[in-house]
Formats: structure tokens, sequence, C-alpha cells
């Protein structure tokens, strides 16, 4: 097993495109839908696997392109330590002061290291300056936890 590294930050407007970040339902609107709904459904399931924004379910950025992996680690120590690395990266910019103290982000990266260890996902969300939005997110793989189906972006 290991985990895969995902960073996403954009306006707050993008991520709250729910349906862009849900994956389409496994089967079409049945024959007779309205031609909106067929439409819509055909765009969502298109654009779900090639779209940036972070899934709604964390396992899902498994199928989201390759080039959004922005590490892999079989050491929880070293994924929970990127994602240290990238807090204080993004700390100045946190728009709640509690976010940015330095005591709160060690405690929980250290803490984050031993859910990495059972193979469970993590999803952090931040607000920054108005109005972006950061989304980082280490997710198991080979297989995932809560989606086994779900293959290695990286053919591993």
């Amino acid at each position: 097993m290991h985990h895969h590294g995902y960073l996403w930050t954009g306006p707050k407007a993008a991520f709250d495109q729910e349906a862009l970040r849900r994956p389409p339902h496994p089967e079409p609107p049945p024959p007779g839908s309205r031609p909106e709904l067929i439409q819509r459904h055909r765009e969502v399931a298109a654009e779900f696997p090639r779209c940036d924004l972070p899934p709604a379910e964390t396992a899902y950025w498994l199928v989201k392109p390759r080039s959004l992996v922005r590490g892999t680690w079989p050491d929880p120590d070293e994924a929970a330590a990127w994602l240290g690395r990238e807090l204080a990266a993004h700390t100045p910019r946190f728009a709640a002061r509690a976010d940015r103290d330095a005591g709160r982000q060690a405690a929980l990266v250290a803490s984050l290291a031993g859910h990495l260890r059972s193979g469970g996902d993590l999803a952090l969300g931040y607000y920054l300056e108005r109005p972006s939005f950061l989304s980082l997110a280490l997710v198991a793989c080979s297989p995932n936890r809560s989606r086994p189906d779900l293959r290695c972006p990286l053919g591993s």
C-alpha cells in the first residue's frame, strides 16, 4: 500500500460546483427522460474524471488524471510530512486565525500518520483569503479501503 497526495487551490465558487465533484450515477437516465437531464448526465460522465476539482468522496481522486498526483509515498510518515509542509506553505493565507497556529498544525500532522498507517484516506480543507479554498488529500492506494475497485492512477 502507498498514499498519493493531492492539492487543489481555487475559487470557492468552483469548489461549490457539487455536480462536478460527484461521480455520475452508474446508470444513465431512463429512456424518455427530459433531454436536459440526459445531456447533464453525459456532461458529468465526461467531465468528472478529467476535472481537477476535489471529489466529494476522497477515494475518487484515484480516477482523476495522474498529473494531479503531487507525490506518492509508501511510508505514512513521509506522506504526513508532505501534508505538513503544504499546510505550512499555505498558513499565511488561511482565513481563520486559529488555522494559522503552528502548534495546532504540528499536532494535527502528528496524529495523521497513525490514520494513514491503518490504510485510511485524509482530506483537509481550509478557507484562504477570500474567496479561495485549499483542499489537501492523501489517498490510500493498492487497494483503497473504501473503494478497492478503483485502480492506482500511476499503474502500480
